[in-house]
């Protein structure tokens, strides 16, 4: 069963879905999307430091993605804009990791892999990354829940519950550096950050409750993942570029259905 290519393909897209939904919907909530181009752009950087070290790709990406949102954490509240700050890092950090694969002599980089995603290309150690990552996520998350939600919505009584809102941004962060890394192989680091947004987006106007939120991201970014791959095997279209297409019909969609409640209300 795993001999399978597209059987492999599908798990890929849904274990980064199933982690990405949840941490979407904190993005969405916090008015953060630059954030995750920021951290994607990054984990560029991080591939080329790796090849350049003959390390894995994986654990290259993840430490220059944790840099880059410990970074941007730090940075944040000191006197910067938080919507320039991240439009800064996130071009400066695909610059200047675009610059650094330029260096790399002597490897064979497939570069429109990493910006794009190969998810057909998956292997049985990608997918044990995948799943290791995103249910490390998926459960921090679900643990971490009520303390993260209160720190979101309304610090002032994050601070009077006894929760320090500057320790949950710090927990997203990381989880968002580890949803990037093991995103890569799926959606590729240009992509990451519509994985993120759209589906939460879309699950914003038929959502009643942020936990109802959270779920229904789930549903669509998995339906997203197995559609777009069926989309891509069907017209030959790249893999993880069709995902997010998908995921955008579903966000109109969605939008529309909210609008019309809106007024038949």
């Amino acid at each position: 069963m795993f001999d399978d290519f597209q059987f492999r393909a599908i798990l890929a897209g849904v274990g980064v879905a199933i982690a990405a939904a949840p941490l979407g919907c904190f993005v969405v909530w916090r008015r953060m999307a630059y954030f995750g181009d920021a951290t994607a752009n990054a984990a560029i950087l991080g591939v080329a430091l790796s090849l350049a070290l003959s390390v894995s790709v994986f654990a290259g990406a993840l430490t220059i993605a944790f840099f880059m949102a410990l970074t941007v954490n730090a940075l944040s509240g000191r006197g910067f804009a938080m919507d320039t700050l991240l439009g800064v890092m996130a071009h400066l950090a695909l610059a200047f990791g675009l610059v650094a694969v330029s260096f790399i002599q002597g490897v064979r980089l497939d570069l429109m892999a990493y910006l794009f995603g190969d998810i057909l290309a998956v292997g049985r150690v990608d997918l044990a990354v995948i799943w290791g990552g995103a249910l490390s996520v998926f459960a921090l998350l679900a643990w971490w829940w009520t303390a993260l939600l209160t720190a979101t919505l309304n610090p002032d009584l994050a601070h009077a519950s006894g929760f320090n809102p500057k320790r949950e941004q710090l927990i997203l962060t990381l989880c968002l550096a580890v949803v990037v890394a093991v995103a890569i192989k799926v959606v590729g680091v240009l992509l990451i950050a519509a994985l993120l947004i759209i589906p939460a987006a879309a699950a914003r106007p038929i959502s009643t409750s942020p936990e109802r939120m959270a779920a229904t991201a789930g549903v669509i970014g998995v339906g997203s993942a197995i559609g777009g791959l069926h989309m891509s095997l069907w017209y030959d279209t790249p893999a993880g570029p069709s995902i997010v297409c998908v995921a955008t019909v579903m966000f109109i969609v969605t939008n529309l259905i909210g609008t019309a409640r809106g007024i038949g209300a």
